[in-house]
């Protein structure tokens, strides 16, 4: 090669692979979204998407992630279901409240249960956004229940 004509090639070593497919699946959720005919036919399309969503995840994440929609649903029925970055999400006025993420979507030992700050949950200086869930009990059932409640304002 000739001087000053030498061929740089950068990696993205910025994100990984799962980030990287994330914000893929993103855009396509947005794609999507736009392309979407009346306000009831977006809402159907949605829920199915998530439950769809739920029903691709490994076993024990699918359990959890089916118990959660049908505690939020239950919670807050005004939250509305959405993929955000390929996970079950729940939404108020178009901004996501809540979400879910399975362990295997970021390879990680832990799914987890988590909230945007379009949630109503301040307590003080200082409040936890995001649980790790490696089981669901009926004990956090009721209380992922009781924070989706108030998030949901």
């Amino acid at each position: 090669m000739a001087a000053g004509t030498r061929k740089t090639t950068t990696t993205n070593q910025t994100f990984t692979d799962e980030e990287r497919a994330a914000m893929k699946e993103r855009a396509l959720e947005v794609k999507a979204s736009a392309r979407r005919g009346s306000r009831a036919d977006k809402a159907a399309e949605d829920e199915a998407a998530v439950v769809a969503k739920i029903a691709e995840m490994e076993d024990g994440d699918r359990a959890m992630a089916e118990r959660i929609h049908a505690v939020v649903r239950a919670s807050a029925p005004g939250l509305a279901p959405k993929l955000w970055y390929g996970m079950p999400a729940y939404a108020k006025d178009g901004k996501v409240v809540c979400f879910f993420q399975s362990a295997q979507k970021f390879n990680a030992r832990y799914a987890t249960f988590g909230f945007n700050d379009k949630a109503d949950l301040d307590e003080g200086t200082m409040w936890p956004t995001a649980f790790a869930l490696t089981k669901l009990t009926a004990a956090d059932e009721a209380r992922i229940g009781e924070l989706v409640k108030r998030a949901a304002g």
